[in-house]
């Protein structure tokens, strides 16, 4: 089969649903959240912290075996998670708006942690849904579709939500953009079931069997390795763009045109570099695009530390659009080649009888970063200035790349952690 064959089948087009439920509220929680605060004057260093409230990304191994176990009536395993949580985040997106971040930002602060609590649950959902549903050929283009759908998903909040800001009152924002979880909502109810394997019997073979499987598998030394490169591989990457919409802001540039210009420049190289590094992957094997996709990725932070030593502008030019544009699509192509990658590993390295609790512990360490490291990103901005800031995040990228010699050797077809 061609990959064109492989590319439009049911499958993928079910990959694609999957990653834009998943994409929406975390790129709410990352952009859009950040804007509105930022726009209604708080702190830059309070908006910096805000990044705590997505530990759920970072401790939903914790409750994942709960998914593995237990089964929704009348919806199933998969399904019916998903269900529940879609609907879920669609009220608390809509009701966010509702709140002013100067007088309720106690409040804003819960709703928003209960958000990402429930956008965490969906991914463990979605993830192991996706793992089950593909075959082991499919997993690198079937995960590129994935990140695909999934960056196309930062439009909503990160571009088409601050347009409308600019017009409409922040509560109809949210509305409009808590409407943008119907999509998934409606693949859930049409979708059908995939096939269990080896369902856990008891919550303690869900919580115990994941950890002992994988432990098992190749020892301790190797399975901490992994878990290593899992924490380290996306680390600079993350870091760099954790304050990207208020680094936008201080450089000059409009609401609306971070959202014309930065939201879309950063979406189509994204969603090409995925696209591109899955069906390169079909040829490349994951491990060497691991090496290459991580490469352009570390290079591409440099493009954020030259557009801040130009520094704030005080009238923006054609010019400065077109070098924000190249700018954050050159990180943006590295973030879709390297995610693929990344993305295609931890599917590989997942057993099919545990795939929620093994999927939601990888992904966690890989969101590790987002959460806590990120959420210094505005006490170091204000320490360092924007430009050693980048350098610092270029430097933190490359304890990741030196792990893959012992995690993903080049000569090696598949990760040295693949299951079977």
């Amino acid at each position: 089969m061609s990959v064109w064959e492989q590319l439009f089948t049911r499958r993928m087009l079910i990959c694609v649903f999957t990653g834009f439920a998943s994409g929406l509220p975390l790129y709410l929680l990352l952009n859009l959240v950040p804007a509105w605060l930022r726009t209604e004057h708080i702190d830059l260093k309070v908006i910096g912290a805000f990044a705590l409230i997505q530990f759920p990304y970072t401790w939903k191994f914790l409750w994942s075996p709960l998914l593995d176990r237990f089964v929704v009536p009348a919806f199933g395993r998969r399904r019916g998670w998903m269900l529940i949580t879609q609907v879920a985040l669609l009220v608390v997106i809509a009701s966010l708006g509702g709140f002013s971040p100067q007088n309720d930002l106690g409040i804003i602060i819960l709703l928003a942690t209960l958000l990402a609590f429930l956008s965490a649950t969906q991914d463990i959902a979605l993830d192991a849904y996706r793992r089950e549903l593909l075959l082991d050929n499919e997993l690198g283009l079937g995960n590129a579709v994935h990140v695909n759908a999934y960056r196309i998903a930062g439009l909503i909040p990160g571009s088409l939500a601050l347009i409308l800001a600019d017009h409409l009152p922040w509560d109809m924002v949210f509305i409009i953009t808590a409407l943008f979880m119907l999509p998934g909502i409606a693949m859930t109810l049409l979708v059908s079931e995939p096939l269990a394997v080896n369902t856990p019997r008891t919550l303690r073979d869900a919580v115990v069997l994941p950890f002992r499987e994988f432990i098992g598998r190749r020892g301790w030394q190797s399975a901490l390795l992994i878990l290593a490169f899992l924490f380290f591989y996306k680390l600079g990457d993350s870091l760099s763009t954790a304050l990207a919409t208020p680094f936008y802001l201080d450089m000059g540039f409009s609401k609306t045109q971070i959202g014309l210009i930065a939201k879309n420049a950063g979406l189509w190289p994204a969603v090409i570099g995925a696209l591109i590094g899955g069906i390169w992957m079909l040829k490349l094997g994951i491990n060497r695009a691991l090496w290459l996709f991580g490469a352009v990725q570390v290079v591409s932070i440099f493009g954020f530390y030259w557009l801040a030593l130009q520094g704030a502008q005080a009238e923006v030019t054609n010019l400065h659009l077109a070098q924000l544009a190249f700018v954050i699509g050159l990180e943006a192509l590295g973030v879709g080649l390297g995610t693929a990658a990344f993305v295609a590993f931890i599917a590989h390295t997942t057993h099919p009888a545990y795939t929620a609790t093994q999927f939601a512990l990888f992904t966690s360490l890989a969101a590790v970063p987002r959460t806590f490291v990120n959420a210094t990103a505005g006490w170091l901005v204000d320490q360092l200035g924007w430009c050693n800031f980048f350098l610092l995040c270029a430097a933190l990228a490359i304890p990741g790349m030196l792990l893959l010699l012992k995690v993903a050797p080049w000569g090696e077809t598949q990760p040295v952690s693949e299951w079977h």
